[in-house]
């Protein structure tokens, strides 16, 4: 063994959640390693072609206004763009984009390649080296040390991978890929908790053999949004997606053939995701729907591969060959890749602060699926936050914690880091209780500013940022001092809206309060100074949901005080008399930051934290 570099910051893994702790640790200035199994795979999109969608698209914009890298890529390699959720409140907007998957890996790769600070290294971890309770470094397999202030465990799927294909199984990580066997081990070694999740994906079609006649054509919008606030580009949809669904003889075939399913005959072991279940788990969750629904989605524009959104599968090769041939428009259909199932190892995240590092090991921390989460956008977001704080620990300064009500990223860590996960991990919209608050259009006005504080927002985007804000605060302004009078001009141009006359003075943002007018309509018919399309849907949608708005505000405040509430590292919850033993016995092992984080903890009642809150003011009143 040999030392072979020192480094601020080393990130183990250059998925999604690798590129961005390692991409925020580069731009803050801290010298960064960031290992990969293979340099081809950088940012490999083992599952669906897409990015975005239902509370990830939020996360993907949350992750920009920080000044992440996954949605200027999005932007750059989409293929088509959808906004979701339309017809519903603007709270569950959801932007989602077809991506082509190998440009997606090449514009990162690249932008990685060429970050100041960042080195990246094609070598296999296979232990950290700890001192005294404090990370120091890493050694691989070619028995090379090198050396670290902090280092962020971003894995994925690779740890113990094993691929299963039916009666198939062999070690390995997605997409053919080689897996990390000995690394889990080691870490087990110094006292890291495991658990063993699964996931999968669904087979790959070849595009010459579908009869696309026979599905729904699934065309982007008209007016393409992106999901960086940087992004002016107005991306032009250049592909289509098809919908067919399953059937009756689709069913019988999986039911016939349950007996050789992975999941049922105990060959998977793993925990999988209940959001995204296997086609042969929705035949067993959901024995009376006739139907489930499919996607066929391009996997790029130079490739004939489809992927069949929904029809996640471990099954063996014939009866996937069998049932994808029962599919209206696939019943010719040549499988060029086969569906899988991947079970990995995952750290328990109860192990981790809400800084994303271990509560034992000083500087070693950790971001992605493997702390338990599912997706590409729940380890991006998690791979932002976990190279600030790492960077940030190296620098001595303090680290960043987004409270549930400032994001979701805030409301992720805080789930995973405060009730765990017994299931991989997905967010959801439901998931937020102030989503109102945290919608996906206004998240540069919510987290650009901490962006800026720890140094990854530019000064384009900061002056960009700052331009849109003084637009919506001098147009919010105009329209409240502005005073309609009821007079017949005036009810002349109100009518013209579509919307009642008015009796009485009302300020002109009134008429904003009122469904489906926007101020573009306001902005021609009272002839107001023509905005920018994002700060006009802030200014619509501020005073629309005005009330609501005040009211999620007020309880933000109120539940504060909560979490200010901050409680002592290595607080005695032993020594607390009145606490029930299940509650000493969660706080303990969880070591809540604060009053508002031990009341979320599952087995910690509203007594307990009563309980908690006389004895820190005690121990505050013997203090001073």
């Amino acid at each position: 063994m040999f030392i072979a570099g020192k480094y601020d910051v080393i990130v183990i893994g250059a998925g999604h959640a690798g590129i961005e702790a390692a991409l925020a640790s580069a731009r803050i200035g801290c010298k960064t390693l960031m290992t990969t199994l293979s340099l081809e795979n950088i940012a490999m999109m083992p599952c669906n072609p897409s990015i975005g969608g239902p509370a990830k698209g939020h996360l993907v914009r949350e992750i920009d206004a920080l000044g992440g890298q996954m949605g200027i890529t999005a932007d750059k390699t989409c293929i088509q763009f959808r906004m979701l959720n339309t017809g519903k409140g603007a709270a569950v907007h959801a932007l989602r984009a077809q991506a082509d998957k190998k440009i997606y890996q090449a514009v990162m790769k690249e932008i990685c390649e060429n970050t100041k600070n960042l080195d990246i290294k094609q070598v296999l971890v296979e232990k950290i080296i700890i001192e005294n309770k404090k990370i120091v470094g890493v050694i691989t397999e070619t028995g090379e040390i090198f050396q670290a202030t902090a280092v962020i465990l971003a894995s994925g799927t690779y740890l113990k991978g094993r691929i299963i294909i039916g009666e198939t199984i062999y070690d390995g990580g997605p997409n053919g890929q080689r897996a990390a066997i000995n690394l889990s081990d080691a870490l087990k070694e110094v006292g890291i908790k495991f658990m063993r999740f699964k996931t999968g994906t669904p087979a790959r079609v070849d595009g010459r053999t579908l009869n696309f006649e026979k599905m729904e054509l699934q065309t982007g919008d008209k007016e393409p949004q992106n999901f960086s606030f940087m992004t002016d580009i107005s991306t032009k949809n250049q592909t289509f997606c098809y919908l067919t669904y399953t059937n009756c003889k689709t069913h019988e075939i999986l039911k016939k053939n349950l007996h050789r399913a992975p999941m049922a005959n105990g060959i998977i072991e793993g925990t999988g995701p209940r959001y995204c279940p296997s086609i042969e788990s929705k035949i067993i969750m959901f024995p009376d729907k006739e139907r489930h629904q499919l996607f066929l989605e391009p996997e790029g524009l130079h490739t004939q591969e489809y992927y069949v959104q929904g029809m996640s599968t471990s099954m063996p090769m014939d009866v996937q060959i069998e049932f994808l041939h029962t599919i209206p428009g696939l019943e010719h259909a040549k499988i060029m890749r086969p569906g899988y199932a991947i079970e990995y190892d995952c750290i328990d995240p109860l192990q981790l602060k809400p800084t994303l590092e271990f509560k034992t090991i000083a500087g070693f921390f950790s971001a992605g699926q493997s702390n338990g989460t599912s997706g590409y956008e729940e380890a991006a977001a998690q791979g932002i936050i976990a190279g600030i704080n790492a960077a940030k620990f190296v620098k001595n300064q303090e680290p960043l914690i987004l409270k549930r009500s400032e994001g979701y990223i805030g409301v992720l860590i805080d789930d995973l880091v405060t009730k765990g996960t017994n299931e991989p991990y997905r967010m959801m919209t439901s998931r937020a209780e102030y989503r109102l608050l945290l919608r996906q259009d206004n998240a540069d006005l919510r987290l650009t500013p901490y962006g800026r504080r720890v140094g990854l927002v530019s000064d384009d985007r900061w002056q960009r940022f700052q331009a849109k804000k003084a637009e919506i605060e001098s147009t919010t302004k105009k329209l409240n001092k502005i005073i309609l009078t009821p007079s017949k001009l005036t009810n002349e141009k109100i009518l013209s809206l579509n919307t009642s006359e008015i009796h009485n003075n009302i300020p002109l943002s009134d008429l904003l309060r009122r469904p489906k007018i926007t101020y573009e309509q306001l902005q021609k018919v009272f002839d107001l100074p023509q905005i920018s399309r994002d700060a006009a849907f802030q200014v619509e949608t501020n005073f629309f949901y005005e009330g609501y708005i005040k009211k999620q505000s007020e309880l933000v405040l109120k539940l504060e005080k909560l979490e200010s509430k901050l409680i002592p590292e290595g607080t005695p919850y032993e020594n607390i008399l009145n606490l029930r033993s299940e509650a000493r016995e969660k706080l303990k092992l969880i070591q809540p930051r604060s009053i508002g984080q031990a009341s979320r903890i599952s087995g910690v009642s509203p007594a307990d934290i009563s309980v908690l809150i006389v004895w820190l003011e005690s121990q505050n009143r013997k203090n001073n």
